[in-house]
């Protein structure tokens, strides 16, 4: 199989119909419906997800291109792109569970996913067990003939745990439990899950594949095929297909993937090295940092500690809140993944379905600050950080 760096350039792109010449870059197909030439044509096209173009819930060329691309950056047999993150996510959730199901997910998840779990659980009956995510053990105890799914992620938001992925894939394959691994973090270039027996991985195109903060969109990968042919008529039913352009901008962001995480990592290495050391910050999350709980598992499972940190502040929430306010170069927004750093404190936005209790069992802190660490210049960045600590701690050097 070529280098990922080879495939992120050479994105999957069907010639179109007659000629030998081909465009380097993916056609944007701009059309919600396609036409027939006779009335069986247009009935058998409407038989499953892989045949001719009908109507663009349905498919559409460029965002087939975009799914095509993105099973094989993954290594999977095939995928279905969404209109953002939460619609792979829920679309996932929707297909697989019923009532009655149970779902044993990781304690520490992206507050979107949940919240998701939290509605399925109070409005349609399935049960939801949360474990660490550290060993499979806790998956094991609990895990019964109702057990459906198990929820991962590869690098959990924000408090930057990796999960014993291949332990707790083994272990949900040995019992038939499909399991669902979200990769948003990571990206294909740090992490593929299904190489570690993952059934089901996830995406918020948004973040780190389209990676210029103009693109809502999002992706579930199948390591079977079968998969996805179960999981694909609830999410037309759904409505939160792919719109075109969107799949259009995230393959034209594939490209440089590579390289935007080699500068992401980088960048997030070194302040991550710099604020274990200042004397207003009392922790620090990066999965690549050696005191980080993860450091074996994410030097085992990742081939570069990624982009996002976060750390604890001394002075709690509203040492929070003022450096997110103090931040020059960095941006205080609430997204991820996109060249610019962006900063945010979870425990108000992202992570706010959370109660008090919830958040301190995910490890989630009151003063627990958000970095999604950009492709700038890494002293600037650094100045930045420095300048916005000295100013909420009222520190003179």
């Amino acid at each position: 199989m070529q280098d990922i760096r080879t495939r992120a350039v050479h994105v999957v792109n069907e010639p179109p119909g007659g000629g030998s010449s081909r465009p380097l870059s993916v056609p944007l197909v701009q059309s919600s419906a396609f036409a027939f030439g006779s009335a069986d044509e247009l009935a058998r096209a409407m038989g499953g997800p892989d045949g001719e173009y009908v109507y663009s819930r349905r498919g559409n060329p460029t965002v087939r291109a975009l799914e095509r691309t993105l099973a094989g950056l993954e290594g999977g047999a095939s995928a279905i792109a969404f209109a953002s993150g939460m619609g792979a996510i829920s679309g996932v959730l929707l297909a697989l569970l019923r009532p009655g199901d149970q779902v044993i997910a990781q304690r520490c998840l992206y507050g979107g996913t949940y919240a998701a779990l939290n509605d399925l659980s109070e409005r349609y009956g399935v049960e939801v067990a949360h474990i660490s995510g550290d060993g499979p053990e806790e998956f094991e105890a609990l895990a019964g003939p109702r057990t459906r799914l198990l929820v991962l992620e590869t690098i959990a938001n924000p408090t930057g745990q990796v999960p014993d992925l291949p332990g707790l894939l083994a272990a949900a394959r040995r019992r038939g439990v499909t399991s669902a691994v979200d990769n948003s973090l990571a990206s294909p270039v740090l992490c593929r899950p299904i190489e570690l027996g993952a059934d089901i991985v996830l995406h918020s195109t948004t973040k780190y594949l389209a990676g210029h903060s103009d693109v809502l969109g999002g992706a579930a990968v199948f390591a079977d095929d079968a998969l996805r042919r179960e999981v694909w008529p609830r999410t037309v039913e759904l409505g939160a297909c792919a719109d075109p352009f969107a799949a259009w901008l995230t393959l034209r962001g594939i490209a440089t993937l590579p390289l935007r995480m080699r500068e992401h990592c980088a960048n997030a290495g070194l302040l991550a090295e710099r604020l274990a050391g200042h004397p207003a910050v009392s922790a620090v999350h990066w999965p690549w940092l050696g005191t980080h709980p993860s450091y074996a598992r994410a030097r085992s499972v990742l081939s570069g500690g990624g982009g996002l940190l976060s750390f604890e502040l001394e002075g709690g929430r509203e040492a929070g809140r003022a450096f997110v306010e103090a931040v020059r170069v960095a941006r205080l927004a609430l997204s991820l993944g996109g060249v610019e750093t962006l900063v945010t404190h979870p425990a108000s936005t992202s992570h706010r379905e959370l109660d008090e209790g919830a958040l301190a069992r995910a490890g989630i802190g009151a003063g627990l600050v958000r970095m999604s660490v950009g492709i700038e210049d890494p002293e600037d960045l650094w100045q930045d950080t420095e300048q916005a600590l000295r100013s909420s701690f009222g520190l003179t050097k």
